[in-house]
């Protein structure tokens, strides 16, 4: 063999054993492809079961048999009797537990953690509302018995236990409109450290049987397991006006609720450190069972404001309007005879419009006193077409 074939045959060698490892190099790189296609095939194909089966049904257990099945009141309407498929946890079955049913063969498949409606959830005030006693005029005596029967028990529970009184479980309030009966209940709210839940009754009031006591419960439970907490419940009318024996179902809905309600504020479960202020502005139409001592034990009217009440209002309006120094507030509060709270706050707003249109940043008597008449005609117009409409 001459030495140039030589050469060659080793050079041909190495070019074999280079390309084998750059076979090897790319077998390996394959694997790692395949084995991450494989992966998001196995991701995708649950995504897909997860997509083609059937959602599973909420309900809530009511008494575990004794052959093991299950007596549960489902979120569809009637209560069911289910068996329990094997990998639940039978301890945690206890009446009152969240189960999920496969909507299939109504068999329970898991218990559902404990949870909150977000409806009750949202009724909650997180931020504090920036209104204290002190920016309210003409009530002291109404927020000296607020002070006494929601805010001290609240702060100051060992009071009460050293006397040996239970104090007042709630307050309504009632009186016309716009005289301060949700201000009373915004400075509660600042005056303690307790979790304020406001509801509008009428939230209570839901097309399902049975789903408005629900949430009367849910609201109620809620407070319990936030404790120490406030319930303000506004226009409680809507759903606290007397039972009639014949009515649509609608009505019989209503009633429900009501009862569901009574059965909350003074029934078996203490309510210990929550409270509950109610307000309306009809106290006539309220159902007897709502107004007997053990419920709502404080009844406190929220009147008109008297001229004093008046001064002090408009005392309080001026610490925040721009009004001139010269301003007699004493001849202003006599001249707004039968106005409340919200009718007063009317009366600056517009006389700082007033102002505004004349290029003026300060409010003159003359503005006020226009003022008045403006909001007076505005009054008696609104009055006058709501007694023509009825």
């Amino acid at each position: 063999m001459s030495i140039s074939s030589a050469k060659k045959g080793r050079h041909s060698t190495m070019s074999v054993e280079e390309e084998v490892e750059v076979l090897r190099e790319r077998v390996k790189y394959l694997s790692r492809i395949k084995a991450s296609l494989e992966k998001d095939l196995d991701y995708y194909r649950k995504e897909i079961e997860k997509l083609m089966s059937p959602p599973h049904i909420e309900a809530v257990v009511l008494e575990v048999l004794s052959d093991g099945r299950v007596v549960v009141k489902s979120t569809t309407g009637p209560n069911l009797i289910v068996n329990v498929a094997g990998n639940v946890d039978k301890a945690k079955l206890k009446p009152g537990a969240v189960v999920a049913l496969n909507s299939r063969g109504s068999t329970i498949v898991e218990v559902l953690p404990g949870r909150t409606d977000p409806l009750v959830k949202a009724m909650e005030v997180i931020e504090r509302p920036g209104v204290t006693f002190k920016d309210i005029g003409g009530l002291q005596e109404q927020i000296r018995e607020l002070y006494e029967v929601v805010v001290l028990p609240l702060i100051k529970p060992n009071l009460f236990k050293e006397i040996g009184i239970e104090p007042p479980k709630g307050v309504l309030l009632h009186g016309p409109p716009g005289t301060g009966k949700t201000m009373l209940a915004k400075a509660v709210a600042s005056e303690t450290n307790a979790v304020f839940i406001r509801v509008v009754a009428s939230e209570f009031v839901n097309k399902f049987i049975g789903e408005g006591a629900r949430i009367v419960r849910e609201v109620f439970r809620y407070a319990r397991s936030r404790a120490p907490a406030i319930i303000f419940i506004d226009e409680i009318d809507a759903i606290g006006s007397r039972r009639v024996e014949m009515g649509t179902s609608g009505d019989r809905e209503v009633q429900r609720t009501l009862l569901q309600l009574l059965a909350e504020i003074d029934g078996f479960d203490p309510l210990s450190n929550v409270k509950v202020i109610a307000a309306t502005n009809r106290l006539d139409l309220l159902d007897p069972a709502l107004l007997r001592p053990g419920r709502f034990d404080r009844i406190i009217e929220v009147p008109l404001p008297d001229r004093r009440g008046r001064l002090e209002i408009l005392k309080i309006l001026s610490k925040k309007a721009r009004i001139r120094e010269d301003v007699d507030l004493e001849y202003i509060a006599r001249m707004t005879e039968g106005m409340s709270g919200a009718e007063l706050k009317a009366v600056v707003t517009e006389a700082g419009y007033m102002a505004i249109r004349d290029g003026r940043i300060e409010i003159s008597m003359e503005d006020l006193v226009a003022a008045v008449e403006k909001v007076k005609n505005r009054v008696r117009t609104r009055r006058f077409s709501g007694m023509t409409t009825i």
